[in-house]
This record gives C-alpha cells, structure tokens and sequence, in this order.
C-alpha cells in the first residue's frame, strides 16, 4: 500500500512574502471537452487585494480558440487535500476586492 503524501507548507506566491497561502485565485476553463481551474496565484489574506486585481487584468489579456472559455478570475478558500472541484468559492469576497 502506497503511503500518503506527507503535508507540505504552501506559501504566498507574492515575493518576499513569508506567509502561508490561504487562498485560491482561478478562473474556470474549458475547451468545450476539459474543465479546470486556471490558476493565476496563491496567497494570503495580506495580498490578496493586490493579487486578484492583478489577475483580473492578466484575464483580460488571454486569447481563447473558438471552443474556448474562461471566467474571470475567481477568489477560493485554500483546503489542504481538496480538489480544485472541491474548493469554496467566495463570491462576496470578490464582489468586495472587485469594488474598492
């Protein structure tokens, strides 16, 4: 029986940033087949702000095929062990980034 991946600390992805991450920035994609979370970064709460805007405007740029989708990016709530399917998205908590 294999053994389970040991826990591993996921820090911020923000230089020089120390703490650990606690959320998800993504959006969803897809081809019209494969559905995913594109992940644009992690981070903490301290970084958040700065980071979702930043993936915003990152969004804005990328070029679909015609099967393509993509969402803007969305806030999720770090879990250790879930699947992006799995992960809780904060709708109230982007409404409240996009907003200031």
């Amino acid at each position: 029986m294999p053994m389970p991946m040991p826990p591993y600390p996921i820090y911020c992805y923000t230089t020089g940033c120390p703490n650990l991450a606690l959320y998800k920035i993504a959006a969803r994609w897809s081809d019209g087949v494969i559905r995913e979370l594109k992940t644009y970064g992690l981070c903490c709460a301290e970084c958040l702000p700065k980071l979702f805007r930043e993936s915003r405007a990152k969004q804005t740029t990328c070029r679909l095929t015609t099967a393509e989708t993509l969402e803007p990016p969305g806030v999720y709530r770090l879990e250790r062990g879930q699947r992006d399917q799995k992960l809780t998205r904060l709708p109230d908590m982007e409404e409240q980034l996009a907003g200031a």
